[in-house]
């Protein structure tokens, strides 16, 4: 049973006494199997010697505050990140809203402010690679060097590769990468933008997502006997390489802003999903359309939802003909249900 994570947005949300506690501090774009892989055993081990297990991490993410105009796509927005976090265990997640001001604390600062005084850490989990404070000016040498001043360990991670023993299931990826190349969110985002949703899953643990609000778009689906649910430009995942994909849509929130609850009926439906640009008739903006399948009774305007990937079916095609077009969305729709009968729901 996962039990509920406090979210907090500043340190005035930490619970007076909270504490001790194991700390962790990252970005954790995507939550990937590496980051499941550490985030688990640093849970582990904050139990093991009674302690809370805490996540620190930043939004924006410190590339879009620093780099905005070579920053990558984020493979997941802050709802997603802070829910797939939360299934890891932690028992608080500390999302720090990060700008220019922040990053010019020193690394001492950082570390006093929030490690020490905030959170009461006892341990520090952190990478070979780690940089804090300003200009990144804080690294491990930095990190050991301040636990010994405050009375707080540093426990060192290594980087997180696929290996036969951990993970039966990933003996085709040392086959397509002998290099055993560690998970990330890069080689996240590369997957994506091939539109390999199957091989970032691998990555991931689960299907790529996707969430957005549905928007009224111009009704041709449904004209042409496929209404699509039209996600929003408020889009919040990395979309990935255009193409009809095999998916399942589901409902997060309704219109009026309540829940929509696991256990109730429509929550979650297999969906055809198609991402790009419609050139069969001239469409010029990107769009992510998902049909759910065998149903027009749906009404999700105003709604939130979120698109998970399960593989991508064929590349965007240009048809000479309405009717050709036709022929080929009920070729993908049978295509749809065949893997998803395989497939598990999200």
């Amino acid at each position: 049973m996962i039990l509920p994570v406090q979210r907090w947005n500043d340190l005035t949300d930490v619970p007076s006494g909270f504490g001790p506690s194991v700390v962790t501090i990252g970005n954790f774009d995507g939550v990937h199997r590496g980051h499941v892989s550490v985030l688990t055993r640093m849970c582990a081990d904050a139990r093991a010697v009674g302690a809370r297990a805490v996540a620190v991490t930043f939004s924006p993410h410190p590339l879009q505050v620093h780099r905005p105009e070579s920053a990558p796509p984020l493979l997941t927005g802050d709802e997603d990140r802070l829910e797939l976090l939360a299934e890891t265990g932690l028992d608080a997640v500390l999302l720090l809203p990060y700008s220019l001001d922040f990053a010019r604390q020193t690394p001492e600062e950082f570390v006093q402010r929030y490690l020490v005084d905030g959170l009461h850490a006892r341990t520090v989990v952190v990478g070979r690679d780690v940089r804090f404070g300003w200009q990144n000016s804080g690294d491990l040498s930095t990190m050991v060097a301040l636990g010994e001043r405050h009375g707080f360990e540093v426990e060192v991670i290594e980087d997180v590769a696929p290996t036969q023993a951990a993970d039966p299931g990933s003996a085709e990826d040392h086959a397509a990468d002998p290099l055993r190349r560690r998970w990330s969110s890069t080689w996240t985002r590369e997957l994506l933008e091939a539109g390999d949703v199957v091989g970032a899953a691998r990555v991931l643990g689960r299907p790529h997502r996707v969430r957005g609000t549905v928007v009224h778009g111009d009704a041709r689906g449904r004209e042409l006997g496929f209404p699509t649910a039209n996600l929003g430009g408020d889009l919040a995942g990395m979309v990935p390489a255009d193409g009809v994909y095999a998916g399942w849509l589901r409902r997060v929130l309704r219109a009026d802003g309540t829940p929509v609850g696991a256990g109730e009926p429509d929550t979650v439906l297999p969906a055809a999903v198609s991402i790009g640009t419609n050139p069969t008739f001239d469409g010029v903006e990107r769009r992510v359309e998902a049909y759910v399948l065998d149903r027009d009774d749906l009404d999700l305007y105003d709604e939130q939802v979120v698109v998970e990937l399960v593989e991508r079916l064929r590349p965007t095609l240009r048809f000479d003909s309405v009717d050709a077009l036709l022929e080929r969305m009920h070729e993908d729709v049978e295509r749809v249900r065949v893997v998803l009968a395989g497939a598990t729901t999200v």
